[in-house]
Parts: C-alpha cells; structure tokens; sequence
C-alpha cells in the first residue's frame, strides 16, 4: 500500500474515524498493530510471518536479558538476536548477490557452476524493521534500556505502519514510551499532521514523480554516451527526485503518526546546504547515520583509537552503508566515495581549516557547491544499474564522452534547473530553521494559500502510483 495512492487515503481515513472511538486505550493499540499487519500484507500476506519471527526473536531475547546478570548468557542472547534479523536479512536481500558473484568466481577458476534461478521475494522494508528490532535488543544488553512489560507495546514498535516500510528508523527509547499513556489527538496536532501528510505527497508525486523522474530515467537509461549538458541534467534530476522521494516519504510518515498521537524522528534536515560531508550525514537519512554511528562507528573505537583507525573506521562505515542501500557494487561504490569524501574532509580541516579565508560567507557557499557537486558525482553509481551506465555518464559529465547524442528538450532541461534550483535555495534559507518555526512565523492565510496550492498540484497531477524508491532497500 502506498502513500501515493487512492487504497492508502482509503484505508487511513478508516483508521483515523476508528482510533477517535472513546475505547480502552489497550484496544486502541491492538487496532492499530492490526491496522499495521493489514498495510503490510498488502503488498504480500505471507511476508507478514516475518515480521512476527522478528518480533518473537527479539521479545525473547530482550526479556531474557532483562533477567539475567551472566556475561556469556548475555552476549548468547545478543549473538541470537544478531544472527537471526542479520541472517534473515541476509538471505532474502543478499542471497542472490552472493550467489551471482560465487558463479563469476567458479566460472573463472575454470569451475562450470549454473545454479537454479533465484526466486526468493524481496520483503518490503526488511533493512528498516531489521535494523529497528535490533536495537532494541542491542540497548537492553548495554542495560540502556529496560525490557518492555507489554507484548503489544513492543510488536506495535516493530510494526507500526506509518514507517515501517521506509523509515524513519525508530529506536525502541524513542516509541515505547509513547505506548504508555492513551493518546488524545489536539485539533492543532491533527491539522499539522495533515499538513505535513501534504507536503510530503507533494514532494513525492509532484516534484519527484512529475517534474524530475522521467529526465532521470531517460538520461540513466541512454545506451549512447551524452552530451555534457544532458548528463548533467539528468544526474540533478536524480539528485532532486531521490530527495523528494524520500524526504516526501518521511514527512508522510512524520505527519501520519502525528495524527495518531505519536512522535517519530525527523529524518532530513535540508541536506543539499550541507557545508561538508560531516554535515551532510547530519542531514540526510538521519536515523540511518546516527544508526551507523552509535550501533557500528563508535563500538568499532570511534575516533578514541588514533587518525588511521578513525579514517579506516570512517570507510567501514560507509562501506557497509552503502551495502545497506542494496546488493550490488555499485552500491559499495557509492558508499566508499562518501567514506574518501569524510576522510578528505577530516585532511582537508587538518590542513587548511585555520585559514582565516573558511570562516568567510564566500567559503561557506562555495563549500556549500563543491559538497553537492561531489554528492551528485557519487549519485551517479547509485543509480546505474551497471558500471558500464556509471561509467558512460561520468565520462559524458565531465566531457570525455567524444562523440555524443542530446536527447533532452531545452524544455526539459530548463524545467530540471530550475527545480534543483529552487531545492537549494530552499535549503538554503532554511538550513538553520525548521518547517514548523517557518509555519509559525508565517501568517495563517499564506499557509493556508500554500495548503491549498499542494492540494490542487497533487489532484492535477494524478501520480502515476510510483512506488517510493527507498522500498528497495
């Protein structure tokens, strides 16, 4: 089921009329954890059973910890939740890609091997609700939180519908205690939901579906190399789509949970005025990045342990980040230019960062330009599908392609620009605020006339009931 889409408007409208209903605050909660199982088992019913594998493994394990002080039974019941979500996250996801790359290496040792076809379906958002339920585990083994007294408390976390499929990814802290009091929808809570619901389908179907995607497929699947202007263009057209997709995603999420009385975590915070890469993954995917860093960077040793292990934890990091976002090397690629970006950027401080001339407003934009610049460079391996497609539009981007072909109009081209523009300018101005001082510093009647422009553009455009792009991963 999809945000985007008539079923999802639908089935939220029910959910909301039912929730209101003055019930015992326990059945509330089991509507909505069945409410969640019905928005899932949409796409496939028996995916569902996964779910409930991953929340009885890690009940368990959390409210076995929670009773023992042994340090080896302890790290058996962390190893059991580890290897279980990792391991069924490992099959479904990466099975093929293992797979692949065992034939290629059989095949070149001189060993014939052709295995069956792959036919294993991907789960939806598996990479979300795994990394969600380990944590709950992982903080109750560091004794930073407590196990929960309430199975249904905690199969809601897991499974709560708003981001379970996409993010953002919730740590147990941050829901459970939301469980514990009933929640009592304010009418000026209802509408800034509402209003953030609409942002978010505006930023999806409008500026991602409508005015960015098809520049980005077309150039993406060119088979002849580009001229330097079109393989641009496409590759800010990516840019921009892929942040409206899933920035649009989040807030929709955001602002559905909002209408039910709970908080979730914000996820993007105008990552394209970003001033270095640091910053950039203070802004982007936010709950992935604090993820990696508190789960995985810092227990590796952080930066406590010396500059080259700071630098080799760094591309750990991203390394396997962009193994997260999918099976295939591309992804690796990408994930290991962002971890030379973070070690460049750290030298590059070292070096220069006393120079009076960086804390100049001219530095901060040009800094501003050549973290997007190496952004939208490493954008490029994300979304090939190949490296021949990756390499072909580097080789256009930066004018090496020899003879090339222009497949976009000026139309096009013009309306790519001005879109990405007009992203970055909105970054810009509110790289240091948040849409909710903006909405409060803004008269009633503007944000009303804004409300319903949103409104107008989504009915006018009629999404083609694209699915988000971070359903993949």
């Amino acid at each position: 089921m999809l945000f985007n889409s008539l079923t999802f408007v639908v089935f939220f409208v029910v959910v909301l009329v039912l929730y209101q209903f003055p019930t015992p605050w326990k059945l509330r909660k089991g509507f909505l954890l069945l409410a969640s199982y019905v928005f899932y088992a949409a796409w496939n019913p028996p995916l569902v059973l996964l779910l409930w594998l991953s929340t009885l493994i890690d009940w368990y394990c959390g409210k076995w910890l929670g009773r023992t002080a042994d340090p080896m039974k302890r790290r058996l019941l962390l190893g059991a939740s580890l290897v279980s979500n990792f391991g069924l996250l490992a099959y479904f996801k990466y099975g093929e890609f293992v797979l692949e790359n065992f034939t290629v290496l059989m095949n070149n040792m001189g060993v014939p091997f052709e295995p069956a076809p792959w036919s294993i379906i991907l789960p939806v958002g598996i990479s979300f609700y795994t990394f969600q339920t380990v944590t709950y585990t992982f903080d109750i083994y560091r004794r930073q939180l407590s196990p929960v007294k309430s199975f249904l408390d905690f199969a809601l976390y897991v499974t709560f519908f708003p981001q379970l499929v996409a993010g953002p990814i919730v740590r147990a802290s941050q829901f459970l205690p939301q469980c514990v009091e009933p929640k009592r929808v304010a009418a000026d809570q209802m509408c800034w939901g509402l209003l953030l619901l609409t942002l978010g389908m505006f930023q999806k179907i409008v500026v991602a579906d409508v005015l960015l995607s098809k520049v980005a497929n077309d150039v993406f699947g060119a088979a002849d190399r580009l001229s330097t202007l079109d393989a641009w263009t496409g590759v800010l057209a990516f840019s921009g789509q892929i942040f409206s997709d899933f920035a649009g995603y989040s807030t929709c999420a955001i602002g559905t949970a909002l209408c039910l009385g709970f908080l979730i975590p914000n996820n993007f915070r105008f990552p394209y005025a970003a001033i270095g890469f640091s910053d950039f993954w203070q802004r982007w995917h936010i709950t992935l990045s604090s993820w990696l860093r508190d789960y995985l960077y810092i227990p590796l040793g952080g930066n406590r342990r010396g500059v080259v292990r700071t630098y080799i934890n760094l591309m750990l990091i991203m390394l396997i980040g962009g193994l997260w976002h999918g099976a295939a090397w591309t992804f690796v690629v990408w994930g290991g230019l962002h971890g030379l970006y973070l070690i460049g950027e750290r030298l590059g401080k070292r070096a220069l960062g006393h120079l009076a001339f960086f804390q100049t407003g001219l530095a901060e934009i040009l800094l501003i330009l050549l973290t997007n610049f190496l952004v939208c460079v490493a954008w490029v391996f994300f979304r090939a599908e190949s490296f021949a497609c990756a390499w072909r539009l580097i080789r256009s981007m930066f004018g090496f392609s020899g003879e090339s072909v222009k497949i976009l109009t000026t139309t096009s081209i013009a309306t790519v620009l001005l879109v990405y523009g007009l992203i970055m300018l909105a970054h810009w101005i509110m790289r240091h605020t948040t849409h909710e001082a903006l909405v409060e510093d803004t008269p009633w009647w503007l944000v009303s006339i804004i409300w319903a422009f949103m409104i107008v553009a989504i009915v006018i455009a009629q999404g083609g009931g694209d699915a988000f792009i971070y359903f993949q991963f």
